[in-house]
Formats: C-alpha cells, sequence, structure tokens
C-alpha cells in the first residue's frame, strides 16, 4: 500500500467511526478526544512491547494483537495529521531527512 492509499482508507475509516460516535453520542469526537484515544493506544502499545521483551510479561501470546495496535497508531497519527491539515507523507520525509541530516553532520 502506498501512502495515499493509507490516508484515504484512514480518513474513511474515521468518518465511519464519527458516525457511530454521532449515532451513539449525539455529536463527533473532537480532535482532542482523538488525541486521548491515540495516547491511550500508545500506552497499550507500550505495554504490549514490554510483554513482547520480557519486563511486563502476561504469559500469552500477543503477536496478533501487537502487529494490531502498532497498526492502530500509524492509522491514529494519519488521521490526526489530516485533521491539522498536515501532509503525512511530507511529514515523515522531511523528519527522516533531517534527522538523518543531523545524525550525519
Amino acid at each position: 500500500m502506498d501512502i495515499n492509499e493509507l490516508v484515504q482508507r484512514s480518513d474513511e475509516i474515521r468518518e465511519q467511526y464519527h458516525q457511530i460516535e454521532q449515532a451513539t453520542q449525539g455529536e463527533k469526537w473532537t480532535i482532542e478526544q482523538d488525541t486521548l484515544a491515540f495516547l491511550t493506544d500508545a500506552g497499550l502499545l507500550s505495554r504490549l512491547i514490554m510483554d513482547k521483551t520480557g519486563s511486563w510479561p502476561t504469559g500469552e501470546n500477543n503477536e496478533k494483537l501487537l502487529a494490531h495496535k502498532i497498526g492502530e497508531n500509524i492509522w491514529w497519527l494519519t488521521t490526526l495529521a489530516n485533521q491539522v491539515n498536515i501532509n503525512v507523507e511530507q511529514a515523515l520525509d522531511t523528519f527522516l531527512t533531517e534527522t538523518k541530516n543531523s545524525l550525519s553532520n
């Protein structure tokens, strides 16, 4: 999948969630609520990484859940970038280029 497809599919899924929010709560989540949901998922990802490395073992095989949570965090970042009118492809390219250049000096 290319990054344009990632953005498009992410936006489509976010819109479906907005419809659920509208139906269940009477309004769509705000960007602040979306950001809090992302941070929650980032925390869950951290716990799954800790499980994978053995520093917070659960005794379960969470490989599938770990992969899902990584994908979900990428989806959240893509969605949040879109909401604040940041081109995710350009932002990532700029970050990677600037970081590589700063580490090369």
